[in-house]
């Protein structure tokens, strides 16, 4: 098998809600009609990698099954680069102005990484990177 592309497809409370914080962190729409009764969808980085982010009972029913619980745990963290300190900072404090909470303020690590971690208004976190000299 050789997929020619992969996209993550995650659960949500409230299409609008979602639709309304991840164009205030400015995320690209995918296409015209990025938002419908089922899913809302935006492209997360410059080689087109697309989050749909489905009605909760949609995507349930679609795996039949029932879905993690975020309040509780994780299903997975994305990473996101940023260019500088700076817009990490930014990105973050975007973030939880926009609704979301934030689980990692940003700092180096021992590696010498500098980064943070948020949520969005559903739990889904997000790894912002600071890739400058990598």
């Amino acid at each position: 098998m050789t997929p020619k592309m992969i996209w993550a497809n995650l659960a949500v409370e409230d299409l609008q809600r979602t639709d309304a914080f991840y164009t205030k962190l400015g995320f690209k729409p995918n296409g015209p009609k990025h938002i419908n009764g089922d899913l809302v969808s935006f492209l997360f980085a410059e080689n087109g990698f697309v989050i749909h982010f489905f009605r909760k009972e949609k995507l349930q029913a679609a795996m039949n099954d029932r879905l993690a619980d975020l309040q509780r745990g994780s299903e997975i963290i994305f990473s996101l680069s940023a260019q500088s300190r700076d817009e990490v900072d930014k990105c973050l404090k975007a973030a939880t102005e926009a609704g979301g909470r934030s689980f990692r303020e940003p700092a180096e690590d021992e590696s010498g990484f500098y980064y943070g971690v948020f949520a969005d208004p559903d739990g889904h976190k997000f790894n912002v990177l600071c890739v400058e000299g990598m």
